[in-house]
């Protein structure tokens, strides 16, 4: 069954094509009568009609599945529940009309919503430019890698040509050889050593590339392969980012810096491979973290990334990525399976992703499902880094990842779970949810009238009242 969104986003599609209905309809082989009723999602669509809607369209699936629409949606949602702005409230259709049928005039409104908050927030002020900011650098990166679905075509190939070059045949022997190719091709010798405030330092001058002592084996190889994808992969790095302009130095080197992770990934975790193990260990991270001589966080976020245009074979389960620390800060986070994040405040104190620091390097799991319906298997386990000094807590992390219920038989963490009894109804944040049961509430939901009775105390922190529709 399509999402809800697809009717509005086929329409948008074909118009941008330049399509009338009647010619859309003859190439897919249907009628026009049954392609009107599609775009105005009166019709389920089929897979078979979904994969022939992709070919004709030239999209990818997550294009037409509706998850960037409604994850536009969710932004959106925040955006009008902001009491500062003093707006009434915009009924949900209106704001679903809006992301469907006009995603670009949506995300203006969001790159204009988070400017405002910069210049409220933030002495810097709105940038223009002169060089003061329009967007957080880290907010433009999260955007630029989430609108490509966190795959680059060009990347990969270029990761894989290099490992041909190398001829490298197992995971065990990468370090190695990318090691030895910085100091055979590169005249760069590698020392490990002490690094105060620091985890690598490269000195191109001098041709040495130093590393910290108190980086585990795992992540000395990764940044052994980001030192080799400095010196080699900065054409593909250019190449996807073709056609974007960063509004800042800072957000373009975030950019930059980000792709090089991902072609160092690429190196370390060869996409077939990578993808053949995952199927075959049936997602089980720590078991494909040792398989592959990675970390745990660096397994997950790769699986991010099986996402390959083309034949659903080539294509993995879309996960989608979080990483959190204890105060809920988020440092990372990829959407690939539709997770509708907030992106201007916290999220649910009831998601696994909050318990998972309770139980240190155990992985957790929750069935999740959201007000709208759209239901989660999701897992999380602590991650820790080095602390710089004795006394000094060490930083710890919550790495958090989950995919559509649908998938959930090909995830080793579904094994045993009751999908019906299990299921734990959780909210994108307080402040937008609508549950009234939650004894977890921090916040009361922004569009509702708090009830307030002396003679009745609730089991739940705030009663509030459902709010009027127009």
């Amino acid at each position: 069954m399509a999402r809800a969104l697809i009717g509005r986003t086929v329409r948008r599609l074909r118009q941008e094509k330049g399509l009338a209905q009647q010619t859309l309809a003859a190439r897919l082989g249907i009628s026009a009568s049954y392609l009107n009723l599609i775009e105005h999602d009166q019709r389920a669509v089929t897979a078979t009609l979904l994969i022939k809607l992709t070919e004709t369209l030239q999209v990818d699936i997550a294009a037409l599945s509706g998850m960037r629409e409604k994850a536009i949606e969710t932004g959106l949602r925040e955006v009008m529940s902001d009491p500062l702005l003093g707006l009434d409230q915009v009924p949900e259709d209106e704001v679903a009309t809006l992301a469907g049928s006009a995603p670009n005039a949506a995300r203006a409104m969001l790159a204009l919503y988070r400017a405002w908050r910069v210049a409220r927030e933030d002495s810097g002020g709105i940038a223009l430019p002169t060089g003061r900011r329009i967007l957080l650098p880290t907010e433009e990166a999260r955007d630029f890698f989430h609108d490509r679905s966190n795959h680059f075509a060009e990347l990969e190939a270029a990761a894989e040509a290099i490992a041909a070059e190398m001829g490298v045949t197992a995971p065990s022997e990468m370090n190695h050889a990318v090691a030895q190719r910085l100091r055979q091709k590169h005249g760069l010798s590698v020392t490990v050593t002490a690094l105060p405030g620091a985890l690598r330092r490269y000195d191109p001058v001098g041709r040495r590339l130093d590393l910290s002592e108190t980086l585990p084996r795992e992540s000395r190889g990764f940044h052994l392969a980001f030192q080799l994808m400095l010196l080699e992969a900065g054409d593909a790095v250019q190449s996807a980012m073709a056609g974007f302009e960063p509004s800042s130095t800072e957000a373009g080197q975030l950019i930059r810096i980000g792709l090089l992770n991902y072609t160092a990934a690429a190196l370390l975790m060869p996409y077939g491979p990578f993808l053949g193990a995952a199927r075959e260990l049936r997602h089980d991270l720590e078991a494909l973290a040792s398989r592959f001589g990675v970390s745990f966080e660096q397994a997950c976020h790769r699986l991010t990334t099986m996402q390959r245009p083309g034949e659903a074979a080539q294509r993995g389960v879309p996960f989608f990525f979080l990483r959190v620390d204890p105060a809920g800060n988020v440092g990372k986070r990829l959407a690939a399976a539709g997770f509708p994040f907030a992106r201007f405040g916290g999220s649910c104190p009831k998601w696994i992703v909050h318990q998972a620091f309770g139980t240190p390097g155990t992985v957790r799991v929750q069935l999740a499902q959201l007000p709208d319906g759209g239901s989660f298997l999701c897992f999380a386990r602590t991650v820790h880094g080095v602390a710089a000094h004795w006394g000094e807590p060490p930083p710890v992390y919550v790495v958090a990842m989950g995919c559509d219920i649908g998938r959930a038989d090909e995830v080793v963490y579904g094994d045993g779970l009751d999908m019906d009894k299990a299921m734990v109804g959780i909210g994108l944040s307080c402040r937008l949810c609508d549950r009234t049961d939650c004894r977890s509430r921090a916040f009361p939901p922004l569009e509702h009238r708090l009830s307030l009775d002396p003679m009745v105390a609730s089991d739940a922190p705030y009663r509030f009242e459902p709010p009027k529709r127009r």
